[in-house]
């Protein structure tokens, strides 16, 4: 069944060149090279799709700012979307269009040990609903669900790809294990291609829409005095070191994790108006990015 319309959401720390911490870091010397490796990454993906059928590729930047990727390197059939959007899908926008959904460079949930893992923020050490942790994955999946959009793909470290397995079913999944000291970049990324491309017929997998209601609860790196401030901030409930709530389905979590994570009542209320200022913050970033690779690679 190929010849879908897919939205390619991509990350960093999942990506083939992110070996630490500091090459997701924002206008590190790492995070460049990384960059650059992120690129080939998706560009491998985007060109895999186009030859297997597909009709049209969005790729959605979504690490940190938004602008980790050197759109001039990349496949130009692909409309390429870096920086962040508003609603009606938050960071995303409106992805009417989109059939299909796959996550490339991604990582597992907060507290789950695998590789760089956090759900939104490193701040957060923890978001379970009804008990079990909450990926990104699902907060993205979910959102994108009553858009009729279905995840069929996914890649990520070991430990994310476990919790995708389990928690999305359906997906076609590919590991990236870059632990070891025989990790062959180039094979893995052929090979990563080749699984995006294969799963354009994937018919297991449906927009993934979890019955809720869901009771939340999210701990923090701060402990019981971040907590407090955050449960004060938002009028929540606290015990200990984290915060509850309930939600009725995942987008209601999404945008509440989004105000929680990176907001106060009064910043979260200019936010939209000042979203374009923080695109131009990111594409400064990515700028710096390729001077610094360019720059290494002439002298």
């Amino acid at each position: 069944m190929s010849g879908r319309n897919v939205l390619l959401i991509a990350d960093i720390e999942g990506s083939s060149g992110c070996f630490d911490y500091e090459g997701s870091s924002f206008k590190t010397e790492k995070w460049a090279s990384a960059c650059a490796d992120m690129t080939k990454d998706v560009d491998a993906v985007v060109r895999a799709l186009f030859n297997a059928g597909a009709r049209s590729v969005t790729v959605k930047d979504f690490h940190r700012t938004g602008y980790n990727l050197f759109t001039n390197l990349i496949d130009p059939r692909a409309r390429i979307v870096s920086g962040y959007r508003n609603g009606p899908v938050p960071g995303i926008g409106d992805p009417t269009g989109h059939d299909t959904a796959m996550f490339i460079g991604m990582h597992a949930p907060s507290g789950s040990g695998g590789f760089l893992a956090h759900t939104m923020t490193h701040r957060i050490t923890s978001v379970r609903a009804n008990g079990t942790p909450v990926s990104e994955l699902e907060l993205f999946a979910g959102s994108l669900a009553p858009f009729g959009i279905r995840p069929v793909f996914f890649s990520g470290c070991p430990v994310a790809c476990d919790h995708a397995n389990n928690a999305v079913p359906g997906m076609t999944i590919c590991p990236i294990d870059k632990s070891s000291a025989s990790f062959d970049m180039k094979s893995w990324r052929e090979h990563c291609a080749e699984s995006a491309a294969e799963s354009l017929r994937n018919t297991a997998a449906f927009p993934y829409n979890p019955e809720g209601p869901f009771e939340i609860e999210i701990s923090f790196r701060g402990g019981i005095s971040e907590a407090l401030s955050i449960a004060r901030k938002w009028k929540l409930k606290q015990s200990a070191d984290h915060v509850i709530f309930s939600v009725s389905c995942m987008p209601e979590l999404f945008n509440r994790l989004i105000d929680i994570a990176y907001f106060t009542p009064v910043t979260r209320a200019v936010a939209p108006f000042a979203l374009p200022l923080y695109n131009i913050y990111g594409r400064a970033g990515i700028l710096w990015a390729h001077k610094k690779l360019y720059a290494a690679r002439n002298s």
